[in-house]
């Protein structure tokens, strides 16, 4: 039995440095030294359009500046939802993390039927970028402007169509906008995110659709696609030929699609701001400017706070326009 004592003092040994390990990294986290493992970004789009353009042009940065992996982890489908329903239920810790546009924030605002509430759930972090909305339309459409397709529109009621990224999100309540504005009738085609929509409207099965900027100006500068109108009080330096809305008589369609960034609630608040720093930093990148600039979207890299109080006049804001529209969600997140 006198083996028992050494037996005992190991054992507390080991405890002790089970417990100051798991202090220190509580400690790493808080003090900066985050990440000491790769993050993984949940993305709540298919790996096309302008939510995982921002998204991976900030991760790549990141994992430069953080010297760790950042993984992104496309998670398309019920409008984003099945991607807020992942970080909402993930580890406070900064290892998962969120990329989302304004639409999901107007689908989780409108549904009834979610595992989780994001007001609650989930915490701000930073806004990655922003950019206007682009009205565009497949070529064999019979309109150079916008007055041009209101007229084409109010001669065929209910016969052209257009798609979105899903129903509920930006690009359904903005046309929906579009809709008011201009008195006119189109037919909602929604999809399971905006590129399998742009794949339609390259071919014609759709015929229009009001987007990012960045998703589609590729396809404006090969002619697979025609720009109409663009929304903000200037036209998108990458694209000069382009009028406004409200230059083509629509004042009333201001649409701003801004992509952010979110991380579980109970993430601590130093980690929370380390996190936002990061993003500003990269936000701040030459690079990253000329980058985004070219592609017609602008980097923001905000504080929590700030984005904070954005999240929630959007929301409000949204919710007002998805009334009266009468758009109404019935979306599960499984």
């Amino acid at each position: 039995m006198k083996f028992l004592p050494s037996v005992v003092r190991i054992a507390s040994c080991s405890l002790s440095i089970a417990l100051c390990s798991h202090v220190q990294a509580q400690g790493d986290a808080r003090t900066g030294n985050f990440p000491v493992k790769p993050v993984r970004v949940i993305v709540c789009t298919s790996p096309s359009g302008g939510t995982d353009y921002a998204a991976r042009m900030f991760g790549q940065k990141l994992s430069e500046i953080w010297g760790q992996s950042v993984v992104l982890d496309n998670r398309p489908g019920a409008t984003g939802m099945i991607g807020f329903d992942v970080v909402a239920h993930a580890n406070a810790d900064g290892y998962t993390l969120l990329v989302m546009n304004v639409g999901h924030l107007i689908t989780a605002a409108l549904s009834e039927r979610l595992n989780f509430d994001v007001t609650k759930d989930l915490v701000p972090v930073s806004v990655l970028a922003k950019t206007p909305v682009i009205l565009v339309v497949n070529p064999s459409v019979n309109a150079r402007t916008v007055q041009e397709l209101i007229s084409l529109a109010k001669s065929q009621p209910r016969k052209l169509l257009y798609a979105s990224g899903g129903a509920g999100g930006v690009q359904h309540v903005s046309t929906e906008l579009f809709k008011q504005e201009a008195k006119i009738d189109l037919v909602h085609v929604p999809y399971k995110g905006t590129g399998p929509g742009l794949v339609d409207v390259l071919s014609g099965q759709v015929q229009l659709t009001l987007t990012s900027v960045p998703s589609v100006m590729p396809h404006i500068g090969s002619g697979r696609m025609r720009a109409l109108a663009v929304t903000g009080a200037k036209r998108v330096p990458a694209l000069s030929a382009v009028p406004t809305f409200a230059e083509s008589g629509l004042a009333g369609v201001n649409v701003e699609i801004w992509y952010g960034m979110l991380a579980p609630s109970g993430i601590p608040a130093p980690l929370l701001a380390r996190i936002a720093r990061s993003v500003s930093e990269v936000a701040n990148m030459d690079e990253i400017k000329e980058k985004m600039t070219r592609g017609g979207a602008e980097p923001v890299g905000n504080s929590p706070a700030q984005f904070a109080a954005y999240f929630k006049s959007e929301r409000d804001k949204w919710v007002r326009v998805a009334r009266n529209a009468n758009i109404k969600l019935d979306a599960p997140t499984r």
